[in-house]
């Protein structure tokens, strides 16, 4: 029932959500069925790209079912890369396509877990919050889903300082799974409290090919349980291997009750770059606006830095083409095993730098532990990574194959062959320097002597726990988010690779730093630390970036932030570029003055 300028709601928060008015907040929740990894958060950036692109401003929410707070202590492995936001939130890697697709700044509120909503009832109910009321998952955990989704959402994230216009919701995991149902209620109870134009479902499902056709059973069984639960697609978007059929289409709107218009082809693509194409291709813009009733006299100009149709095009053509040049670069890591999820951030950044070269990228895929060891496996390896285009030494924790990566970072340097090592990778690029240039054969990181109990086994720990971290806390217990780092060598890759700029702000996700005190020792090896985050290099510094004259090296950088949690297909993050350029042989034509500055 609806009644003057808003409809009848019990929650607070839902009749708050329920006010209508020229500047209503339109919501488009993505959910997914049949299967898990479907590419809903592919298909959410791309859908915000679009409407980027056409001149709306848009912000995007992720809601991950798990009951952790975060991302920040779950298995590469099994999760993922843990994607580190500018305020510190160690978030599900799909916010990191929504900040790069979007271009946008997103906080920790833009991803809502479990975890969250219950830590919050929960003290609220330990601090006499609900005035002796029985705490339920409906009204309460229900309320407080909506409560964030609201509030979120009116954030303003695309720099311009105005309010986002749509918000985009994408509900982790499979419709159906008993961890959803509180959210799939809270939005259902939010989809009916406003107008039936402020809120679009699209329904990301699968088709199998079996035999010669496509199979629609799945996608029917997926839009009923969604219906069971009080929900119901506006749009389908239709996972296949091969381009959606006519037959398999038709099928589908007879039977899921959709019109053929609003069910969208997402087969399989060459490349990401090909989704919005794809999308682009059926209107899908166009679909919304008209669904949504969004007002197309008053987008504002499309923003800067997201690509255009064309340039997509431009970009995927490039990534599948194969007359580009290729150069062979070693990715050494201690999650390689899992797939490139692990990394999937540093991914973007390598195929951005790529794109920027002109040239493709053929990993040699290096568990470092392999590199370890007395073995013919092993002294393969390491002979090839004599013959690599470039070392790159990915970050990680603990200290399982960790000489490994001690190794790749020495054949790097005495071969002069071009590297790059990031977080982990720079200290791993100064443990070795310890041990081969300072003559300390124990060189280490205190992270990797540090038995609870045992006394230390090295005299020289040069990286060190930094000391404000508490050591019995593990979440978000790190030194996380944006932060400044100075450059402080004139003349030095750092510099040269921002564009001559004095400080530039990168994402941090660390625990350990350079121990200070050997600082003079390094240096007269020759090393030079080119930032930190006090210039003046007090005894309490925290090193941000240390290399090799190129007198001496073509290319070695260290850095101890994230550089990949702030990389643009439009601007690559400035150390993968550099790194990139050099392993081709080519001029990075990324460092023009100021055109490589990062902010937070």
């Amino acid at each position: 029932m609806r009644s003057g300028n808003s409809y009848f709601v019990n929650s607070p928060m839902l009749a708050a959500a329920s006010q209508v008015g020229p500047q209503r907040m339109k919501y488009l929740l993505v959910t997914g069925g049949v299967c898990s990894s479907l590419g809903k958060g592919v298909t959410t950036s791309s859908i915000g790209a679009l409407l980027r692109q056409s001149g709306f401003h848009v912000s995007a929410i992720k809601i991950d079912p798990y009951i952790n707070v975060d991302a920040g202590l779950m298995s590469p492995f099994e999760h993922g890369e843990v994607y580190v936001l500018a305020d510190g939130g160690e978030v599900d890697l799909d916010l990191g396509n929504y900040e790069r697709w979007l271009r946008v700044r997103l906080s920790r509120g833009h991803n809502i877990t479990t975890g969250k909503v219950y830590e919050t009832l929960i003290q609220k109910e330990r601090q006499g919050g609900f005035l002796g009321k029985t705490v339920q998952v409906i009204p309460h955990v229900t309320d407080d889903v909506v409560r964030r989704v609201v509030e979120t959402a009116e954030i303003a994230v695309d720099g311009s300082g105005m309010k986002p216009q749509i918000c985009l919701i994408e509900l982790g995991g499979t419709i159906g799974d008993i961890e959803s149902a509180p959210f799939v209620e809270a939005l259902r109870q939010l989809r009916f409290s406003i107008p039936p134009e402020d809120f679009c479902l699209a329904h990301v499902t699968y088709l199998p090919t079996m035999g010669e056709s496509q199979k629609t059973k799945p996608t029917q069984h997926s839009c009923r349980t969604l219906l069971s639960l009080g929900m119901s697609p506006d749009f389908l978007v239709c996972r296949s291997e091969g381009p959606l059929t006519g037959d398999a289409r038709r099928k589908i709107s007879s039977l899921v009750g959709l019109q053929e218009k609003y069910i969208f082809d997402a087969h399989n693509c060459g490349s990401l770059y090909e989704v919005p194409i794809l999308f682009h291709s059926q209107d899908l813009v166009a679909k919304i606006v008209h669904k949504m009733k969004l007002d197309v006299t008053k987008p504002s100009a499309p923003a800067i830095g997201i690509p255009t149709i064309d340039e997509l095009r431009s970009f995927a053509q490039m990534c599948t083409s194969k007359t580009s040049r290729t150069i062979d670069i070693a990715f050494v890591g201690k999650y390689c095993d899992g797939g490139t999820d692990a990394y999937f951030s540093v991914m973007q950044a390598f195929e951005h730098a790529s794109l920027a070269a002109q040239v493709r990228i053929n990993f040699l895929w290096i568990e470092s532990e392999s590199l370890e060891g007395e073995s013919s496996a092993a002294d393969e390896l390491r002979q090839q990574l004599t013959s690599m285009n470039g070392i790159f030494v990915a970050g990680g924790f603990g200290n399982r194959g960790i000489e490994g990566k001690v190794i790749a970072a020495r054949i790097a340097r005495e071969r002069k062959i071009p590297y790059l090592g990031v977080c982990l990778g720079m200290q791993i690029a100064l443990i070795e320097m310890g041990r081969h240039l300072l003559g300390l054969p124990d060189a280490t990181s205190e992270e990797f002597d540090s038995e609870k109990g045992a006394p230390a086994k090295s005299q020289h720990h040069v990286i060190i726990y930094m000391p404000e971290i508490d050591r019995n806390m593990m979440g978000a217990n790190m030194r996380l988010g944006a932060r400044e780092a100075h450059i402080t060598a004139p003349g030095s890759i750092m510099q040269t690779i921002y564009g001559n700029a004095q400080k530039v702000t990168e994402r941090h996700r660390h625990r350990y730093e350079f121990n200070m005190a050997y600082l003079e020792q390094f240096r007269k090896a020759g090393v030079i630390f080119s930032a930190a985050d006090d210039p003046a290099f007090g005894k309490d510094t925290r090193v941000e970036a240390i290399e090799l004259s190129t007198a001496v090296h073509p290319y070695f950088l260290g850095i101890q932030y994230h550089p990949e949690f702030m990389t643009w297909v439009t601007d690559p993050s400035p150390p993968y570029a550099a790194f990139v350029a050099a392993a081709a042989g080519v001029p990075n034509t990324l460092q023009k003055e100021g055109n490589t500055r990062r902010t937070a």
